[in-house]
């Protein structure tokens, strides 16, 4: 028998009980007469006592035992001696006095120790990811998923929703990203896509009426990776029949709520608040604002036009915008500074900062000369800027001045510990249904072409009467979560017609609609009902949830930023021979 009892369950009422236990040695100390052992497994850890008095064999075999040696022992459960409690421990008033140990596996050096806090790189991590994952704070991120997974899996069947698979191995349609491609050998020349998302299937299986359906499911995007990027990642798909906007934002609050009481004991206020795209971009320069400080951005256009600096003159005179913010506590910045501070905002995108600050002697800047005392007076007003705060200024075409300024209140809002613990929900909604591509000289959808434009733009679309794309408005929706959009989703168009002008608007060549969505317009014929959802995003809610600092430490077998798996050395070559059955050939020649 390898254990009675696992590491972490045995406590003060299991005194005099004899037990087996089984586990890895986590530190080993030896105190002269008396060898303590740290064993831990899954569920904690629990001291074992090995004594001379009691065994000289297993005495002197203990102190063989090294960092990580698989062992087991048996023994009797004791009350600790007074005063050597660790009270930190749930096992910390008892210790285990051993009559038996046996190695069941030694171990190598390690290259990390297992029991120590310090920092170790994350390529180190990653090639010994079984060794990073048997430390107690990177298993406690996956069990906290698995628990995560099991209350969403539980809540959405008692709100009557179906599990069911959609194929990995589908056809590439044009959904944003590229598709990771797979050969097909039976079927010489033609390849399968593995799927950025269940998007087509979840409303083929609407339109077979199954009315409510959940995934949780792997998806795939060849795109450039980031801190909450992976080329691989987890989905909680859902999609309902019958439905309207309200109703699944309300299904989503409800499961966030569920998540958030059962798994960190928070009991989150809602109905969360609701933003327009417009006013989010309009009040903080992005869709996915991060609402746990205030620093929003603010129109200046009509109070800097009012003054003579060319730079703002120039910038609305050309269809641009100033926007400004409010420098927390930065009027005591060095000129260096804010050079540094300029060449930031540089490194965004703008062409440079103007920025004015308010001390005790007034307003100080290169720019005050340009404007009367009283604008100033009204700029500073606006910006909620107090002595001892600088107003930072961009001018440039809206895009640029909206994500300069978001990315720099977030710098601002990280160097004065503006933002608040606890987390914060907001939805934004009513997206713009399509997006000028100036590469392409097309519209493109913002977010898939299978999104309903909002009702009062559908017959109009349909008589061809819109003159601005850009003002018409989708019932798309994203769910955002401390200034990470954690899940997104829409109502689906579910009418033919409607559909294929949508794909006469995205300049869609009306030879390849067949070939890329044929089977979808095809179950849009025979009674689609309404239907819509959404998918979260797992692993990020997960990583925001559990505090990691990246996505890769709440994934088992994570990517790096090069896609590449230091554990499997995964993606490799392979031999011609594979090649041939495939059909291919490499003509990659190393650089």
């Amino acid at each position: 028998m390898y254990r009675t009892n696992t590491c972490g369950e045995l406590r003060a009422s299991d005194i005099d009980k004899d037990v087996t236990l089984s586990g890895w040695v986590f530190r080993r100390r030896d105190h002269g007469g008396l060898i303590f052992i740290d064993l831990r497994d899954r569920s904690g850890i629990t001291q074992v006592v090995l004594s001379p008095d009691i065994s000289e064999e297993y005495h002197k075999l203990a102190h063989t035992l090294r960092a990580e040696y698989v062992i087991t022992i048996s023994g009797k459960v004791c009350t600790r001696p007074p005063e050597t409690e660790n009270k930190t421990l749930p096992t910390g008033m008892i210790e285990i006095y051993a009559s038996s140990l046996k190695i069941l596996n030694a171990s190598d050096p390690l290259p990390f120790m297992i029991d120590e806090s310090s920092p170790i790189s994350e390529n180190l991590k990653l090639r010994y990811r079984y060794l990073d994952l048997r430390r107690p704070e990177a298993m406690n991120k996956l069990i906290t998923r698995h628990k995560i997974t099991m209350t969403i899996r539980t809540f959405l069947d008692n709100l009557g929703f179906i599990e069911m698979e959609t194929p990995m191995l589908t056809k590439s349609t044009p959904e944003g990203a590229r598709d990771y491609l797979v050969p097909s050998r039976v079927n010489p020349g033609q390849f399968y896509a593995l799927p950025q998302s269940p998007q087509l299937f979840k409303q083929i299986l609407m339109i077979a009426g199954f009315e409510r359906y959940f995934q949780i499911v792997k998806c795939f995007r060849d795109e450039d990776l980031r801190s909450d990027r992976q080329p691989e990642f987890t989905q909680v798909d859902m999609e309902m029949s019958f439905i309207e906007q309200d109703d699944i934002i309300a299904i989503v609050e409800k499961l966030l709520y569920r998540l958030y009481a059962e798994i960190k004991g928070v009991m989150l206020i809602t109905p969360f608040e609701r933003l327009k795209f417009k006013d989010s971009m309009e009040r903080f320069g992005c869709d996915k604002p991060d609402m746990r400080f205030g620093l929003e951005l603010k129109e200046m256009a009509d109070l800097t036009q009012q003054g003579s600096f060319k730079v703002f003159l120039d910038a609305i005179e050309h269809g641009g915008r100033i926007k400004g913010l409010c420098g927390k506590n930065m009027a005591g910045l060095s000129r260096k500074e804010i050079d540094m501070l300029t060449e930031e905002a540089q490194s965004f995108g703008a062409k440079g900062l103007a920025w004015i600050k308010l001390t005790k002697d007034g307003f100080v800047s290169p720019i005050t000369k340009f404007f009367p005392e009283e604008i100033l007076k009204q700029m500073a007003q606006r910006l909620e800027a107090v002595s001892g705060d600088m107003m930072l200024f961009v001018a440039d075409k809206e895009s640029v001045v909206f994500d300069v300024l978001s990315r720099m209140r977030i710098n601002i809002a990280k160097k004065n510990n503006m933002i608040s613990a606890q987390d914060k929900f907001v939805w934004i909604t009513d997206f713009p249904m399509f997006q000028w591509n100036e590469e392409e000289s097309r519209y493109e959808a913002m977010h898939h072409p299978f999104t309903s434009p909002a009702d009062a733009d559908i017959e109009k679309i349909l008589a061809g009467e819109i003159s601005d794309l850009s003002n018409v408005t989708a019932k798309a929706y994203d769910i955002v979560l401390n200034g990470s959009e954690i899940g997104g989703g829409s109502i689906r168009i579910h009418n033919t017609t409607l559909q294929n002008k949508i794909f006469e608007i995205l300049k869609i060549p009306a030879e390849d609609i067949p070939d890329k969505f044929g089977f979808l317009l095809d179950a849009l014929k025979f009674g689609a009902p309404p239907h819509g959802g959404l998918a979260l995003g797992l692993d990020r809610l997960v990583m925001i949830m559990t505090g990691a600092d990246s996505i890769r430490d709440v994934i088992a077998f994570p990517k790096t930023q090069k896609a590449a798996c230091l554990l499997s050395k995964a993606p490799s070559t392979v031999d011609d021979k594979q090649l041939r059955d495939l059909y291919l050939k490499s003509v990659y020649t190393e650089q």
